[in-house]
């Protein structure tokens, strides 16, 4: 499982909103695989170049590029990738649309709920709504959410919500002996 970043034109504001959102959330990227998809961009050689080192500069690793000219790719590039499945993005609106929304467009639930512990190792990344954990989560396992966080039982691991820029996420827990929380972009560790 990967990131896929996909950038708008002009890329000079959407490489600022990229650092506005690492800004909030250092080290969100790090070491993480990242796909850049281009499909809605007509960029030539040296322009996919100069954005792969402009991300590479912000500690974003790419691992491969989709929608893009295979002979915009040479070596030293990511390699090209090809049969992912889509995505949607995630589009924050100033206010809500007074069109009623098509009958034929399901809406995904505001959370996810897992019935059994999150183990060791195990990533739930959930940015449309709320995570509940119905048990513990394991040293090593990973939580991030858009919104809140809800664990029934000891939060072990790390757990970040809000990571879609939300400040009213909270994290909710049993008892906590976390590794690390992060509350939109602001993170806090044990101490000993």
């Amino acid at each position: 499982m990967a990131f896929v970043l996909q950038p708008e034109p002009p890329i000079g504001d959407w490489l600022a909103v990229l650092d506005d959102q690492i800004e909030r959330s250092s080290g969100f990227f790090v070491g993480r695989p990242v796909v850049l998809d281009l499909s809605g961009l007509s960029l030539a050689k040296s322009d996919v170049t100069s954005l792969l080192a402009d991300l590479q500069a912000r500690d974003v690793r790419i691992m491969g590029v989709e929608g893009v000219d295979p002979d915009c790719l040479g070596p030293g590039l990511p390699s090209l990738l090809r049969g992912g499945r889509a995505t949607t993005g995630i589009v924050e609106t100033a206010e809500e649309s007074d069109s009623p929304t098509p009958a034929a467009t399901p809406k995904s639930p505001p959370f996810l709920l897992f019935d059994s512990p999150v183990r060791s190792g195990q990533s739930v990344v959930f940015p449309n709504g709320d995570v509940t954990i119905v048990g513990s989560v394991g040293s090593g396992a990973e939580m991030v959410a858009g919104r809140s966080i809800h664990v029934y039982g000891t939060l072990r691991g790390r757990a970040i919500a809000g990571s879609t820029g939300n400040p009213r996420a909270r994290i909710f827990c049993g008892r906590s002996e976390a590794e690390l929380l992060a509350i939109d972009g602001w993170y806090k560790t044990p101490t000993t």
